[in-house]
């Protein structure tokens, strides 16, 4: 068998046609997606749900294009709060004004105060001069929303370029001044100042005030930047034609899905998220200025006014036609340069991969709507409440009845990944590092709307998980009988693993085994039906590497290699298998690749995991055999923990009496073989008594659990004379180390002058000192009494 890692190595030729299949499918799926778009389009359009105007939107100068609410990301960052003085007209008085954008004073229509600010209220009413507009006069005028303790109490209206501006200008109705052009420069509003830059413009409008008397003061100031989520540059709001949708009427619809239970977002605290943006919904900007998208389906009439007359039609060949029944033959049309936003598309995606327009189709009839939808929760509303929307507009039906809103993978710091911080992880360098099993594990054991910090130690973690199934994959195979040995096999698949008289007949390692199995299988079948992804991941895992790999496939070699008894084996090869089988199953959507190549190298399979059924669940179980083996487990720990405090090497058997009453005394003696393999004893020293034996004063006592002990001789362990001297200078070493702390905490000065976190530290070493100190000292004390009894 190959390496985990080298899985599908030399399949090239399997994987061309799948490609090629998957172009054809995507060419496909182009094209029934555009046709429904534009149907998409029209019947919204038709409904009155679609319109044009001119609107505030987030500009992008660099990408010239509109960028929706939403693809715009605000960041804290340093800026400069600029005081400027506004001559009022017809007086000596100037009004001060704060504001982060000097280079918007060219748009500004108004000045506005709060009415309950006296300091302003007697300007009120008046003019105010726009300075470096040649004396542009603008109002003064008073509005309640004025923050009176920002700045010096005193707004610049500038509505082309600021969206509380522009509420405030249509309420009050005043006029909308643009100063900008599409590329981020000003234009002829601006005068001499056209064709600057925004920011170039801002710097010498600013020299140009020092030297005119108009700048009063720059403060640092902390700003909330909009920052383009596609380019990082710093969005423009601009006033522009754009084509719109209406989304209270939708949105209400998807509300009321979540409302009655027919959607459910998971986890259950994005619900809140999704129900309070759909309650505060703004219509939707769906026109783009790009070169690259589904074109709108618009014709706009030449010689026509294109915000009165426009056709909304499927091709040109029917915007021609309908142009010519409404304007005469010689008409003539042209289509909006705009396409539309990526997300108008996949929002119809359920629906519109399936066939629609055509419902009849049998994709549609057959998958709409699904049960899940699995995604990202930064999506939420970009996609997600989108296609929920369109999909009770359009088909009447909530496209899936479950969200499952994962995490975002971070770097090992929690940092989002991005080319600037030089963090981002490549999956394709990761997979050929760890391979492709390990870094699916990682990812799909995160916890549902919780990001995952990606960190080497985890991957690494999980390849060596790989590895450990791999190798008990080889274990396995390598001590199943020989396919030619039909005898064996007819008595390996005669055990019926799944009823109750074959588990409760079965020894004490196989019934445990085969017990926690099947409660695995319960709990991780329950698991996955609540979508509890990362649990049945986690749970499947310790099964796998504590339960089968360490404890199990550890015992049954005391049946295949020690125990000379055939029936034992060949029950021990069953329960391997069994159990294996069912453990691939329950990892492969987790890890497809190495529990497919493992299983298909399992003898006697005669289809493909992928198709295989689920492991059946209420199976029977031996609680009473898990409760046993438990304590068997308990004593083994207990033994080799004693055996690591007293440095026993590894190779050394040593003697042990367990002593329990009659009833465990029964079932674990029958385990003589595994215990003796486990702990690494003496087989033929090993006794099973239910009271303390004779040289119980010259051994080590262990408590396994309520009524199991053991005793283990001493002198099997260490050579005890050597061993009290180690102790001893030992015990010497750390005495003198503790009196050193004790003496610092005992020092006044140390105590007044050192940091508070310094002084804890020494406390707690000397407290942790001074328990060692007394467990060494109990040690040895019991070491000598051993040494004068033998004496």
């Amino acid at each position: 068998m190959s390496s985990p890692n080298e899985f599908g190595s030399g399949k090239r030729s399997m994987v061309e046609p799948l490609l090629i299949r998957l172009r054809d499918l995507v060419l496909l799926v182009i094209g029934l997606e555009k046709g429904a778009v534009i149907e998409a389009f029209i019947r919204l359009h038709e409904k009155g749900l679609i319109y044009q105007g001119s609107y505030m939107v987030n500009w992008s100068p660099s990408l010239q294009t509109a960028v929706s609410d939403l693809e715009v990301e605000y960041s804290e960052e340093p800026g400069t709060l600029y005081h400027i003085k506004y001559r009022v007209a017809g007086s000596n008085d100037f009004l001060t004004v704060a504001t982060t954008r000097p280079e918007t004073l060219f748009g500004d229509v108004a000045i506005a105060v709060n009415p309950k600010d006296d300091r302003y209220a007697k300007y009120i009413g008046m003019m105010a001069i726009v300075p470096m507009t040649y004396g542009r006069h603008v109002p003064i005028l008073s509005d309640k929303h004025v923050d009176k303790e920002f700045g010096t109490g005193v707004l610049k209206i500038s509505p082309g370029h600021d969206h509380s501006d522009y509420l405030l200008a249509r309420k009050l109705g005043l006029p909308i001044l643009n100063v900008m052009n599409k590329d981020g420069t000003l234009n002829d509003v601006a005068g001499l100042y056209c064709g600057l830059d925004r920011f170039e413009a801002r710097k010498k409008l600013w020299s140009e005030l020092e030297e005119t008397g108009l700048a009063v003061k720059k403060v640092p100031h902390t700003l909330r930047v909009p920052r383009s989520q596609r380019g990082g540059e710093v969005i423009e709001p601009l006033v522009s034609k754009q084509w719109f949708v209406t989304m209270e009427p939708l949105a209400e619809k998807a509300l009321r899905a979540v409302e009655k239970g027919e959607l459910t977002i998971m986890p259950e605290r994005f619900e809140k998220i999704y129900n309070h943006w759909l309650s505060n919904i703004k219509d939707w900007c769906i026109s783009r200025q790009l070169w690259w998208g589904h074109r709108i389906p618009v014709w706009y009439i030449v010689g026509k006014d294109c915000e009165e007359e426009y056709i909304v039609a499927r091709d040109a060949d029917e915007a021609l036609e309908k142009a010519r029944e409404k304007y005469g033959k010689n008409v003539e049309v042209y289509q909006d340069p705009d396409v539309l936003d990526t997300w108008f598309s996949s929002a119809l995606w359920p629906f519109s991969t399936l066939g629609w327009p055509d419902v009849s189709t049998e994709d549609f009839k057959k998958f709409y709507p699904t049960t899940m939808l699995e995604t990202g929760h930064d999506i939420l509303f970009f996609w997600v409440a989108r296609m929920v929307m369109m999909g009770i507009e359009f088909t009447g039906t909530v496209p899936f009845s479950y969200v499952y809103l994962h995490g975002l993978i971070r770097d090992s710091q929690g940092r989002k990944m991005s080319k600037t911080l030089g963090n981002v992880i490549d999956p394709l360098d990761t997979i050929k590092e760890f391979g492709t099993d390990a870094l699916r594990f990682t990812l799909a054991l995160g916890t549902a709307g919780q990001d995952l910090n990606l960190s080497t130690e985890r991957l690494t973690s999980n390849k060596a998980f790989t590895n450990k199934l791999w190798n008990a994959g080889k274990f396995v195979l390598q001590n199943l009988p020989s396919q030619s040995d039909t005898s064996a096999w007819e008595t390996i698949l005669a055990y019926k693993f799944d009823k109750e008289e074959s588990l409760h007949g079965a020894p004490l390692p196989e019934s445990w085994l085969v017990s926690k199995l099947h409660m695995l299988i319960d709990t991780v079948t329950a698991s996955y039906e609540k979508f509890f992804f990362g649990e049945v991941g986690r749970e499947t895992y310790d099964f796998f590497w504590s339960d089968y790999a360490d404890w199990y496939i550890e015992a049954s070699k005391a049946r295949l290699y020690h125990s000379g008894r055939d029936s034992e084996a060949l029950l021990a090869q069953a329960v391997l298998l069994y159990v294996f089988e069912n453990i691939l199953k329950l990892l492969h959507p987790f890890m497809p690749f190495v529990t497919e190549e493992l299983w298909q190298a399992l003898p006697r399979q005669k289809e493909a995991l992928i198709v295989s059924s689920w492991p059946q669940t209420s199976l029977p179980r031996n609680l009473n055999s898990i409760k046993r083996f438990e304590n068997l487990q308990a004593l083994t720990r207990a033994i080799r923990n004693a055996r690591a405090e007293y440095s026993v090497e590894p190779a050394r058997r040593i003697s042990a009496s367990i002593v329990a009453n009659e009833d465990v005394i029964q079932y674990i003696s029958k385990e003589k073989e595994v215990l003796a393999l486990l702990s690494r004893l003496d087989l033929q020293h090993i006794h099973f008594t239910e009271s303390p034996p004779g040289d119980a004063n010259q051994s080590v006592h262990l408590v396994a659990s309520e009524g199991l002990e053991a005793y283990l001789p001493l002198a099997d362990m260490v050579d005890i004379s050597a061993e009290v001297q180690r102790l001893s200078k030992r015990l010497s070493k750390m005495r003198s180390e503790y009196e050193g702390l004790v003496a610092r905490l005992s020092s006044p000065k140390f105590i007044e002058k050192a940091p508070e976190d310094v002084v804890r530290g020494v406390q707690e070493k000397a407290a942790e000192a001074e328990e060692k100190i007394n467990l060494t000292k109990n040690r040895l004390a019991f070491l000598q009494s051993t040494v004068l009894v033998t004496k």
